[in-house]
C-alpha cells in the first residue's frame, strides 16, 4: 500500500456521479483541494453500507473544513445513483470496476467470501493534496467509526 509523500498516478479517467450529474473526468482534477478518497467494494452490503453511513454525517462537517470526498467503488454509475438516493449521498460516487484508484495505489488485496479467494481493493482511505501527493492513509477502515477515523487523520494535518 502506499505511503504518505507519495505522489499518486492519476490521470486516469473515472465515471463520477457528482451534485446529482453524471460525468466521466480525470480523477486529477477531481483534486480542486485537499480530497478524502475512501475507497469499498460494493454498494447495498452490510460493511459498506456502514461505512458510507458514516461518511453522510461527516460530508458537510468535512467540506466546511476545506476537503473534497469521494468515495471510490467497483459499481456502475446507474448504480451509484440510486445508491447515492437511498442512503442521501451527497458526496462525489466513482465507478472503478478496472480498480484503478486501487492500481494507484498499490492496495489489491486477496479477499475471501464464501470460501471464494479473489482480488479486489483494500477497505481503505487516503487524504490526497491538489498535486496528487498522499498526506495520509487509512490502511484499515473500520466502517461504523470511519468519520472518527478520517476526522482524527485530519486534525494531525493542520
Amino acid at each position: 500500500m502506499i505511503q504518505p509523500g507519495v505522489r499518486l498516478p492519476l490521470d486516469f479517467s473515472l465515471k463520477v456521479l457528482q451534485a446529482n450529474e453524471e460525468k466521466e473526468v480525470k480523477f486529477c482534477d477531481i483534486l480542486t483541494r485537499r480530497t478524502v478518497v475512501s475507497v469499498y467494494m460494493r454498494n447495498n452490503t452490510g460493511g459498506c453500507d456502514k461505512q458510507n453511513d458514516s461518511l453522510v454525517g461527516y460530508a458537510d462537517k468535512l467540506d466546511r473544513a476545506g476537503y473534497n470526498l469521494v468515495a471510490v467503488s467497483r459499481d456502475s454509475l446507474a448504480s451509484h445513483r440510486k445508491y447515492a438516493a437511498k442512503k442521501g449521498i451527497t458526496y462525489a460516487l466513482a465507478s472503478d470496476p478496472a480498480d484503478r484508484f486501487a492500481r494507484a495505489t498499490d492496495s489489491l488485496v486477496e479477499k475471501s467470501m464464501y470460501g471464494r479467494k479473489f482480488i479486489g481493493p483494500a477497505r481503505a482511505a487516503y487524504v490526497l493534496d491538489r498535486d496528487g501527493t498522499v498526506l495520509a492513509v487509512i490502511e484499515k477502515v473500520t466502517p461504523a467509526e470511519h468519520a472518527a477515523q478520517i476526522a482524527a487523520v485530519i486534525a494531525t494535518l493542520r
